[in-house]
């Protein structure tokens, strides 16, 4: 009976340290997992905790202590997202100007844009047509192919001009003016005196004409890289060509003396214009000054003429004296 009370209690106690092992190896890895789970929704809870501390009444002094990682964002400057100005154009020679501009016209129409400008010149075979043409950017090319493909094509230039750069810094100065613009309105409906209320409507006033200025520049750059700009000429088959761009002289002698002789004619046309400016003045108080002076100098040669004819005239000879 012993011996079996012994062999009951030696397993009880076995069981219960084997349920306690259980049971300590089993807090371990739920310590850990809680553990390793906390870390991993730290970042998470981040943007909560933030906009807790942006809340009014937080205080922000921990801020720089979360943030001390973070760097300023750089504007995306990839070539997709730049801002590129296009400008172009084109001579095509044509059977006819009047279709061709039409058909120029629907062109662009097509694409989203529209005709900025008309000029045509009609004559016996000479005719011509210019259109300035405004189509989005991401039709420029396409347009400038359908418009070569009108006729024969004798002249094409195009130019790009990235202002990436200008409207980054057109968007950090609005910024930056509209926040002095807020500022003083504030200020302005703080004013308790007239002599505050004056000078800080003078001051708003300014601030806001100087935001008005950038952001009109801003439209302007925003109109530029929305809408290219292509400038094309139709001519008729017995037009003059368009002329191109002129290429420089080469260095030397015969570029000097060229250089020169245009100095010199056109130091000869400035100098010839100054001369007809002064003509009629001088027609127009030369003559009585010169009429004046010759009236004068006849009046003098009239005064000194008898007082030169006696001098000329010899005095009487007197007789000798008689000697005793």
């Amino acid at each position: 009976m012993r011996t079996n009370r012994s062999r009951k209690t030696y397993l009880l106690g076995t069981v219960t340290l084997l349920g306690l092992l259980l049971a300590g190896c089993s807090g371990d890895s739920a310590d850990e997992t809680q553990s390793s789970s906390g870390g991993a929704a730290a970042p998470a809870a981040a943007p909560d905790q933030q906009t807790q501390q942006n809340q009014p009444g937080q205080t922000t002094e921990q801020a720089p202590a979360q943030g001390k990682d973070t760097t300023a964002q750089a504007p995306d400057l990839r070539v997709e997202q730049r801002s590129i100005i296009y400008r172009g154009s084109l001579s095509v020679r044509v059977k006819d100007v009047n279709a061709a501009a039409g058909q120029a016209t629907g062109i662009a129409n097509t694409a989203g844009g529209f005709v900025g400008g008309d000029n045509r010149t009609s004559g016996s075979g000479a005719g011509t047509a210019t259109l300035t043409l405004r189509v989005p950017a991401d039709k420029f090319g396409t347009v400038v192919d359908q418009l070569a493909d009108l006729g024969d094509e004798e002249q094409r230039q195009i130019n790009t001009e990235d202002v990436t750069e200008q409207v980054v810094d057109l968007d950090a100065r609005i910024a930056v003016q509209q926040a002095r613009v807020d500022s003083g309105r504030k200020l302005l409906g703080q004013a308790k005196s007239l002599d505050d209320l004056v000078m800080l409507e003078r001051e708003v006033a300014t601030r806001e004409s100087d935001l008005a200025s950038l952001q009109a520049k801003k439209r302007n750059l925003a109109d530029l890289t929305a809408l290219s700009t292509i400038t094309v000429t139709f001519l008729d088959p017995d037009a003059d060509p368009v002329a191109g761009p002129v290429d420089d002289d080469p260095p030397g002698f015969l570029a000097g003396l060229g250089a020169g002789w245009d100095a010199l004619l056109a130091s000869l046309r400035v100098l010839l214009t100054v001369l007809g400016a002064l003509l009629p003045w001088l027609i127009a108080l030369g003559v009585p000054v010169w009429a004046i002076y010759y009236a004068i100098r006849r009046m003098r040669a009239r005064q000194t003429g008898p007082a030169s004819a006696a001098l000329a005239t010899p005095a009487p000879a007197q007789p000798p004296a008689q000697q005793d």
